[in-house]
């Protein structure tokens, strides 16, 4: 039986490596998108909420509507008792019924007026829940030529990089599985942690990348060996010496262009 080989430091390192250029370049897919994901989303809630408000608006005076309606039959009721009132004056028998009949009559002159009244308080409002809504589906029509022209933006973006991207994506799966399950969650933990993504970084000028503070000469001996996972003690990114960088650039170019 074949016996199973070692996985040295430098394996994991070049692994570690190897996934932190295709997890760069697919950051570098995602910010070509930018704030268009966001933009859209936004769009799409601010059309949305106005398309509430818009039938909020349209319930609204659908009952304002109802109520004129019946403050119209109110006023038909209230004339038809009047005419009814009228009538019974003609043959009244004493003073006390022709006050009695004339206060009847009276009140329903009142509520004819206050339901003539409610009808004008309502047809205002109506009027202006209709300006309301004028400018709302004005303003959702600017929304949604906007929002197209966002979605077309960002469509044609996603359709450049749509397959290049699902590729990276599976190889990030891919090259994860190389390394252990404690390395790989401190690597994604220094991703997230860090400004541009970089988790693993080559000693430039000897300086460590993205945090620029010199490394000790021994310190990068230590590193070019390759003997142990070492990070800078200022950002605590994983270091790696520039040559090894370069040899899995040229290894990954078939990967990333």
């Amino acid at each position: 039986m074949a016996k199973k080989k070692e996985v040295t430091v430098e394996d994991k390192l070049r692994a570690l490596y190897d996934l932190q250029l295709i997890d760069s370049r697919i950051d570098e897919i995602k910010n070509t998108r930018g704030e268009l994901p966001l933009e859209v989303n936004d769009l799409e809630d601010e059309i949305e909420g106005l398309q509430t408000r818009l039938n909020n608006f349209s319930t609204d005076i659908e009952n304002l509507e109802t109520g004129i309606a019946n403050k119209k039959n109110n006023i038909k009721e209230a004339n038809a008792l009047s005419k009814k009132y009228a009538e019974q004056q003609k043959n009244v028998r004493n003073n006390r019924e022709f006050d009695s009949i004339t206060k009847e009559v009276e009140y329903q002159d009142l509520e004819i007026q206050l339901a003539e009244k409610h009808i004008k308080e309502f047809q205002v409002k109506i009027t202006h829940k209709n300006e309301i809504i004028d400018a709302a589906k004005s303003k959702i029509k600017d929304k949604e030529i906007h929002l197209k022209h966002k979605q077309d933006e960002l469509n044609s973006i996603l359709e450049e990089t749509e397959k290049e991207e699902t590729l990276l994506n599976k190889k990030s799966v891919d090259f994860g599985k190389l390394i252990d399950d404690r390395l790989l969650k401190a690597y994604h933990k220094i991703r997230t942690n860090v400004r541009n993504g970089l988790a693993v970084v080559t000693i430039e000028r000897g300086a460590s990348g993205g945090s620029f503070f010199t490394i000790p000469p021994q310190r990068q001996v230590e590193i070019a060996a390759r003997k142990k996972i070492i990070t800078d003690e200022h950002s605590g990114r994983i270091l790696i010496d520039s040559q090894l960088a370069e040899e899995e650039k040229k290894k990954m170019s078939k990967y990333i262009s």
